[in-house]
């Protein structure tokens, strides 16, 4: 059996967190809900996400994989990306020598638009998350109103 390179595996330790927190972030949870619902501590995430674990017990991240998937599962089927396990990175946790330790960021929508709202949104301040939404409100009734003077122009 081949070493495994402690820079490649720190490399995929990184990139683990980063989907981690990711996917995290889309779902609406914070590292304390997640280690609540894993059952492991909010330091274990933390520290799984920023990649500092580099000695994370196996066991801790897929109790984190299993609370984030439950998360996703809850998500509108119609939304969800299907390859949930890809979406966590999940199918690269087999080692191959020579192939390097990778995390591809998988969707974890199939609506990209709407995975791009959502980061828009967690990346405001919470005092400023109402004002997002009131404009977002604002203009997706404005839009709505509109289809119909639209296809009456048409007819």
């Amino acid at each position: 059996m081949a070493a495994i390179d402690k820079a490649e595996w720190q490399a995929w330790m990184r990139s683990l967190g980063l989907q981690v927190r990711r996917v995290r972030e889309f779902v609406g949870l914070s590292q304390e809900q997640v280690a609540r619902t894993a059952g492991v501590s909010q330091g274990a995430v933390s520290r799984l996400e920023a990649g500092r674990g580099l000695g994370t017990p196996l066991l801790v991240i897929l109790k984190v994989r299993l609370a984030l998937t439950q998360a996703l599962s809850a998500l509108d089927p119609n939304l969800r990306e299907d390859g949930l396990g890809r979406t966590l990175g999940f199918d690269s946790l087999v080692f191959r020598p020579g192939t390097p330790m990778t995390i591809d960021s998988a969707p974890i929508t199939t609506d990209p638009d709407l995975e791009e709202m959502i980061n828009l949104y967690r990346e405001l301040p919470e005092r400023r998350r109402q004002t997002l939404v009131a404009v977002v409100r604002a203009a997706a009734k404005s839009l709505s109103d509109a289809v119909p003077e639209q296809t009456r122009q048409k007819a």
